[in-house]
């Protein structure tokens, strides 16, 4: 272990060297302030700081299996990089070990839920929290205090030096999420993958994948297989299809859940429901299957058949399967662009599907759209646009229902960032152009007028794939509007500020290009030189 040292000589620094040769001190470490999202509070202690050596371990709480994945995941961050084993070993009541320890409860574990306290000294760097979500967020802390380099998945030079200080935070809202759309255009396991390792260092916590939509089936059922066989093999514009097996599903919930992420499933219905009606003639209301869709917008003849009591065996099954395989707590159900349903219709609708989703286990999330056709007490529902159902959706509020914001002039990824870009080809404006300062700058709290704070769950990030055709082309519109919006959903309201906010956000860019991620160099922040 390196002690850190730093000597004041005539007015400089000078730092004090190992018996390797190597500096010690707080030379070339990364600020704790410059996190995002924004912790709570931050506490420097000037000239101190950890090197992780090639002989250190990492300590989880002994018995603890949420440590001790939090410890696992860790190690497999750091393993690659720095070419030390980090061994994961039990950390027993009492023990005061150097090294990375992750210890959930007891003294000093922040116990506001998804909180945790960091401590760093020359010694350890200590991640208390009370519950496993707490555990992951001060992971993905830590992660960003490290050196860029920490990003490259190659053995790399040291030193792996973290500066000395402490950090308390906790989250402003419980849900943070992002909305993947894989039913317009498949994105391969692989792809959604590196999806969830991005969103998961800025403590994102909900996946919301989009199953289904008019253009593709993406999920295995194996009650109603041609669901895959017939609707999974399209996609938008005539591209090849594909769906995600049951296995493969469960692998991306597993992956999620190593990094604290919840994957919420969605099923879409009664409109956007092309693919099924393809797949399944006795699905339509007239009992011919439709040929399947790859136009660009919602099909007009992409309506579940409300009255029909196959409907609902059908729905019942899907969600039954999926539900079994989702250990998350919510199955979200659709409903949205459903403006030629009659009120009758969604209450019909609606209605049933929310008893078969709790019959399975699992709580209903809808689009705005539903929200006055559910109970409104106990309810999670997501605001998109203006203008819709704002009267429904405030009246499910006030009722003890909860709202997840995702205006999409703020929060929709896949709206352009400007349309003075002409080598930008992919993205809508149906929402406006959002640049990374817009997409940063609202308040979810009042966004909605007329619906009580208290109702705010969180926000959502979502990104809709008609206009994409590759993983690349999805993070250069998910990134960096995408941390502006966990900052939002993370980060305290005092402390929301575009001009404290851009630089950290700038320092990000060299570790997303480290991590191959692309991103949108937007001329509205400060990026340092190689960005």
């Amino acid at each position: 272990m390196v002690v850190a040292v730093v000597l004041a000589v005539t007015g400089s620094l000078v730092y004090a060297t190992t018996s390797q040769g190597r500096p010690s001190g707080t030379e070339g470490t990364v600020p704790l302030g410059t996190v995002v999202p924004q912790p709570v509070k931050v506490s420097t202690d000037e000239g101190v700081a950890f090197d992780l050596e090639a002989e250190d371990a990492i300590y989880a709480s002994q018995g603890s299996a949420s440590a001790k994945a939090a410890a696992e995941f860790l190690a497999g961050l750091l393993r690659k990089p720095t070419g030390y084993s980090l061994p994961v070993r039990s950390l027993s009541a009492g023990d005061d070990p150097e090294g990375i320890v992750l210890s959930l409860g007891g003294k000093n574990a922040v116990t506001k839920k998804e909180g945790y306290q960091l401590d760093i000294d020359s010694k350890s760097v200590r991640i208390r929290a009370d519950d496993r979500g707490g555990l992951f967020n001060g992971v993905a802390t830590l992660r960003q205090l490290l050196p860029v380099k920490v990003e490259r998945q190659q053995k790399m030079a040291g030193p792996w030096r973290v500066q000395g200080g402490r950090i308390s935070d906790a989250p402003r809202y419980g849900y943070r999420g992002a909305m993947l759309d894989v039913g317009r255009h498949f994105m391969p396991v692989k792809n959604v993958k590196k999806y969830i390792d991005t969103i998961a260092r800025y403590k994102v916590n909900n996946l919301h994948l989009h199953l289904t939509d008019d253009q593709g089936w993406r999920i295995a059922v194996k009650s109603w297989p041609k669901l895959t066989e017939i609707g999974g093999k399209t996609g938008v514009g005539g591209m090849l299809g594909g769906y995600f097996t049951q296995a493969d599903y469960k692998d991306i919930v597993q992956y999620a859940a190593a990094r604290g992420i919840t994957v919420i499933p969605e099923i879409d219905g009664p409109n956007h429901a092309h693919a099924a009606l393809a797949s399944y003639a006795e699905l339509n209301c007239d009992g011919k299957a439709l040929e399947p869709y790859t136009g660009f917008a919602q099909s007009p003849d992409g309506n579940l058949c409300v009255d029909k009591d196959i409907t609902y065996k059908f729905l019942d099954d899907v969600i039954g399967e999926l539900a079994d395989l989702t250990p998350g707590p919510y199955i979200a159900i659709g409903g949205d662009e459903t403006q030629n349903r009659s009120k009758a219709e969604m209450d019909t609708y609606f209605g049933k599907v929310n008893k078969i989703v709790k019959k399975h286990g699992k709580k209903p999330y809808g689009w705005m759209e539903s929200a006055g056709s559910m109970p409104k007490k106990g309810s999670l529902s997501e605001y998109w646009a203006p203008g819709i159902s704002d009267d429904e959706l405030i009246a499910a509020g006030k009722a003890g229902g909860k709202v997840v914001l995702a205006p999409s002039s703020k929060a929709y990824l896949d709206m352009k960032y400007t349309e003075d870009y002409p080598e930008y080809p992919v993205g809508q404006t149906w929402g406006g152009t959002v640049t990374v300062e817009q997409s940063y700058d609202w308040n979810p709290d009042t966004h909605l007028k007329g619906l009580p704070a208290k109702a705010v769950a969180g926000v959502e990030a979502p990104m809709f794939t008609e206009t994409l055709f590759g993983i690349h082309q999805v993070e250069d519109l998910a990134f960096p509007r995408m941390l502006a919006i966990a900052e939002i959903g993370w980060a305290k309201e005092s402390s929301h500020d575009w001009k404290t906010f851009a630089p950290r956000l700038a320092a990000q860019g060299p570790r997303l290009r480290e991590a191959r991620v692309n991103y949108y160099l937007d001329p509205g922040v400060p990026w340092p030189m190689g960005s």
